[in-house]
């Protein structure tokens, strides 16, 4: 027996049945194809990467010579410094030049030799140190083995830079604490005091001591989202009451806007 299965027979399969046509779907135009076929246009050019259809014929008398491509270079000329004849030495006399004769001089080589010599001052020889007997022997002023920077005229003085900085720091200071005064005098801001900075201070330190200790009875392991979070968040709020412990122990005087 044939083990092929046919599906079960029905009258309604021999009722003619219409072909039904897939629909396509409408082809996709671009909305710049215009710009581009005008843009195709404009920057078309006959014989643009081609060359032209037709070229001329060069001349027979205009044939390429040898080395005609080559670039030129100047005319050599001899090379002279600008103020060479400032400089220059006189020419050599010629074989048949005459020396001048018969010049005489009344100065005194000896004596004027001898004055110059006693008139001189005396060259102070240059201080040197070696480590050993065969080292070769060096300067001692660069070595700073010899008190240099203490003979100077400035030594011990505050420098010229930190006397300006001190001076643009007090600027600035005074026309902040006139800023202030101003301020204060229309009425949009207020000095804290004493009493009203230390109660403030005492509140942070409660706040943070209270999160702490909620801190502390969360549980060891964090397996889920919601203890995640919750340890995460005070966390974040334990270093923001930190934060304005420091900046309130920090500063002495605080204002405050008046809203």
């Amino acid at each position: 027996m044939s083990e092929t299965i046919h599906p079960p027979e029905s009258i309604y399969n021999l009722i003619p049945r219409e072909e039904e046509k897939p629909i396509k779907a409408p082809r996709y135009m671009s909305k710049f194809r215009e710009q581009e076929k005008l843009e195709k246009e404009v920057n078309k050019a006959p014989s643009k990467t081609m060359g032209p259809a037709e070229v001329d014929v060069p001349s027979p008398q205009k044939y390429l010579l040898k080395h005609s491509k080559e670039p030129k270079l100047p005319e050599k000329k001899q090379f002279k410094y600008e103020d060479d004849e400032l400089h220059s030495k006189p020419p050599i006399p010629g074989r048949t030049d005459q020396p001048l004769m018969g010049l005489h001089t009344n100065k005194n080589f000896i004596k004027t030799n001898t004055v110059e010599n006693i008139m001189a001052v005396l060259k102070k020889p240059q201080l040197g140190y070696a480590r050993t007997k065969k080292e070769d022997k060096q300067l001692l002023e660069n070595s700073g083995l010899v008190p240099k920077y203490v003979k100077k005229k400035d030594y011990g003085q505050t420098p010229e830079y930190l006397i300006q900085r001190r001076e643009d720091v007090k600027k600035a200071q005074e026309e902040y604490d006139h800023y202030v005064k101003e301020r204060m005098r229309e009425g949009a801001m207020k000095q804290l005091s004493g009493e009203e900075r230390h109660n403030i201070l005492q509140a942070l330190k409660k706040n943070w001591d209270d999160l702490h200790h909620q801190y502390q009875g969360l549980s060891v392991v964090t397996d889920t989202a919601p203890k995640k979070y919750r340890k995460e968040r005070l966390e974040q709020e334990m270093k923001q009451l930190e934060t304005d412990v420091e900046l309130t122990e920090r500063h002495k005087t605080i204002y405050i806007a008046n809203n």
